[in-house]
């Protein structure tokens, strides 16, 4: 917690900032409302604790420039006169709360920290209400080796601020792994805010990230918090952030340089200090390569890097996932399907689920809804109609098709092989399996044809 003292009087700053640094708050302070106005452009508080009577900017006109600008931190007025119209003007014009001096410490302390607690109260909830996510109550399961190291590497950057980049296939739960970084960091009383970059049309996706001033444009009738002010202390999820157009992708590298956004039609430059996480399901080394996305802005996301297997390469987790979405869909059906029969769960570990958790989610909902017993037997798992499946046999049958459009039997071959290492990540075991050759054939035939991958 930082709080921002604004008082004209020099043994009042130093005796606010004592009594502050008792509790183990720290504090900043300021000797009057122009420089008070300097200190909030340039550094976050979490609350301010402003002085009535001060020469220049009395502490009412700074506190109206204060949520004219923007700002959400509660603010507690302070002031040697106890009159009723001063605590009203306050309240009017954007305080929480008044005080008197000479005041009590500790109950300056306690107004101040029960505040502070309201404000990220109100954050959570509502950037809760604007997250995309479908999954908010779920957990990163699994036991697998490659889960367990994700999970160890969740709890070695938690006292950290660094960028994440999360990568996978759409599906395996990138948002789950960045609810579960945000909940083991340094910012976890802060909010967390998610944005599917590709689910916001382009025009309008700078002014959902930055926010837009009064008059901005045509339709903007009053001032918006965009999600990286309203992340500060927090966590912003940049979900598919393959998705983002080149043209914002220069602006959201100099937030990330600059710790600092500017509002659509604003000229005020405002700190933030949310932390960003990152997901794609693309290939974004590749995008790089190919120049739609940019090295820069990659690097800058990319400096822890945690990628999600497919489910496929981690079928010892599927009894547990299953158990867990089963539990859930209980709940909120009001169902009582108490588990799977042998049968049931050896076909859920034999299935490919191309559409990875996703997929088993969506077959468990429809077994829970259709099953006539207590248990989820193998008639209840309707795997045919997986849309993840139909797709992939398409491909397949596409690349089969290929031969007659007047390609080579090597091009052909090429595009196999370029596909399959797509599907895979670029698993050479895996690859070599499905295209049914051996590892050192497909090695010698990615040389030979100087795959860049």
């Amino acid at each position: 917690m930082k709080i921002l003292i604004v008082d004209d009087e020099p043994n009042i700053r130093a005796l606010m900032h004592r009594y502050l640094q008792l509790d183990s708050i720290d504090s900043d302070c300021a000797e009057n409302g122009l420089s008070a106005q300097r200190m909030l452009k340039e550094e976050l508080y979490d609350a301010c604790l402003i002085d009535l009577k001060m020469p220049g900017m009395d502490g009412l006109s700074l506190i109206e420039w204060i949520r004219s600008e923007g700002f959400r931190m509660p603010i507690i007025m302070v002031s040697a006169h106890g009159e009723i119209s001063d605590a009203v003007s306050a309240l009017k014009q954007g305080a929480q709360d008044y005080i008197v001096k000479p005041f009590d410490p500790e109950e300056l302390v306690i107004r101040l920290k029960k505040l502070v607690d309201a404000q990220n109260l109100r954050n959570m909830v509502e950037s809760e209400t604007r997250s995309t996510s479908i999954d908010d109550k779920q957990i990163f399961v699994g036991e697998s080796p490659s889960i367990r190291k994700i999970k160890d590497l969740i709890t070695r950057i938690a006292d950290t601020n660094s960028t994440v980049l999360i990568t996978g296939e759409s599906g395996t739960g990138k948002e789950v792994v960045a609810r579960d970084i945000h909940a083991s960091s340094l910012v976890k009383v802060g909010p967390f805010v998610a944005i599917n970059i590709g689910g916001v049309p382009e025009n309008l996706l700078e002014s959902e990230l930055f926010g837009y001033e009064k008059g901005a444009f045509t339709g903007a009738f009053a001032r918006k918090t965009g999600l990286f002010e309203l992340a500060s202390g927090g966590t912003l999820f940049l979900d598919e952030i393959g998705d983002m157009p080149l043209s914002l992708q220069v602006k959201i590298l100099r937030v990330l340089q600059d710790k600092r956004i500017t509002r659509l039609g604003g000229t005020d430059p405002m700190p933030i200090n949310a932390r960003i996480i990152a997901a794609t399901n693309k290939d974004v080394e590749h995008m790089v390569r190919e120049g739609k996305f940019r090295e820069d802005l990659f690097y800058r996301l990319n400096v822890v890097r945690i990628t999600i297997p497919p489910l496929r390469e981690r079928r010892e987790d599927i009894p547990l996932l299953a158990a867990g979405i089963l539990k859930r869909f209980n709940r909120q059906m009001g169902n009582k399907v108490s588990g799977f029969s042998s049968d049931a769960l050896s076909i859920l570990c034999e299935h490919d689920f191309f559409g990875n958790v996703r997929e088993l989610e969506n077959i468990l909902e429809r077994a829970v809804i259709f099953s006539n017993t207590s248990e989820i037997h193998s008639e209840d798992l309707d795997l045919r109609g997986s849309v993840s499946m139909r797709t992939h046999e398409k491909e397949k049958e596409e690349t089969k098709m290929e031969v007659s459009d007047g390609k080579s039997l090597k091009d052909v071959e090429m595009d196999a092989i370029i596909r399959a290492l797509h599907r895979w990540e670029g698993n050479r075991t895996r690859t070599a399996k499905e295209l049914g050759i051996s590892r050192r054939t497909l090695i010698n035939k990615i040389a030979e044809n100087n795959l860049d991958l």
